[in-house]
């Protein structure tokens, strides 16, 4: 038996930080950013398309990975440029906009790979299980625990080390000022919004190895990465972290102990803490 709960508790930690790689893209779009993407969820499923069909035709994870992270900026920047700009203020459009790309995305996707599902191909290196206090547990997802923590070191580092990170945070609180210094801070939020949506992609590509890639996993994805922000709180990394950590041991527990209740245990403690946080559990007032 606990062997069976520590399994149980390393696949909710393991979940946890894939949801934590593509809710942290979400968190710098939608909570630093102020831009409503309910494409995120489509970038996500898109971004491990291409990851797992660049894998397959080299048979290198890590260019596949590599790929999906910049095919999926560069559509980042047709989508913030393109479109977005034209609805800048605007929530509601924002949401109408993004769900009707995130439509034509998942069209796309059905034309270009159908309706099977997929599988990205874990590395050699990463195949098979170690043995991890006296359980035997997958490499990969061991792998992707380990990705998540980088993710989040880094992410950190750049939001509260680097001038870049200053930036972000001075031209959300104040982007006139910011331009008055001469700083061209459309061109810092649109590098976020690259850096959002290439999060989005390398989630979909690691994410594909273990989930696996189908028509509706854009759909799944996105639900749990907007409890992770709501729980977590707009604009704050360490409530993602902290978000994606609840949501993924909660769905765990759910799946396992109560699985016609599995959504409920996530939402249903997401609206306890909202009823007394109502800006999450590390969000603060715009």
């Amino acid at each position: 038996m606990a062997s069976l709960n520590l399994a149980q508790f390393l696949n909710g930690l393991t979940f946890a930080a894939l949801l934590f790689i593509v809710a942290s893209g979400f968190t710098l779009i939608f909570g630093l950013l102020r831009i409503v993407n309910l494409a995120h969820g489509a970038l996500y499923l898109f971004g491990g398309y291409i990851g797992f069909s660049v894998a397959g035709a080299t048979g290198n994870f890590a260019l596949g990975a590599l790929a999906s992270m910049l095919c999926v900026a560069l559509m980042g920047v047709v989508l913030n440029v393109g479109l977005l700009r034209f609805v800048q203020g605007y929530e509601l459009r924002q949401v109408l906009l993004t769900l009707g790309v995130a439509f034509v995305l998942n069209d796309l996707a059905l034309v270009i790979w159908g309706g099977d599902t997929f599988s990205m191909p874990v590395p050699e290196m990463f195949r098979g299980a170690v043995r991890v206090a006296g359980v035997f547990y997958p490499k990969y997802r061991l792998f992707v625990l380990g990705l998540g923590i980088v993710v989040f070191i880094a992410l950190w580092l750049l939001l509260n080390r680097t001038r870049l990170g200053a930036l972000i945070r001075a031209g959300v609180d104040d982007a006139e000022m910011v331009e008055a210094m001469g700083i061209n801070i459309r061109r810092v939020f649109l590098a976020t919004f690259m850096l959002g949506a290439s999060l989005a992609g390398l989630g979909g590509a690691v994410g594909g190895a273990f989930l696996t890639l189908y028509p509706t996993a854009d759909a799944e994805i996105l639900v749990f990465s907007l409890a992770v922000v709501i729980i977590g709180g707009r604009g704050s990394l360490v409530g993602a972290a902290v978000g994606a950590l609840l949501v993924g041991l909660l769905n765990t527990i759910g799946q396992v102990m109560f699985p016609e209740l599995a959504y409920f245990v996530i939402f249903g403690p997401m609206a306890a803490i909202l009823a007394f946080r109502p800006l999450g559990l590390f969000g603060r007032a715009a």
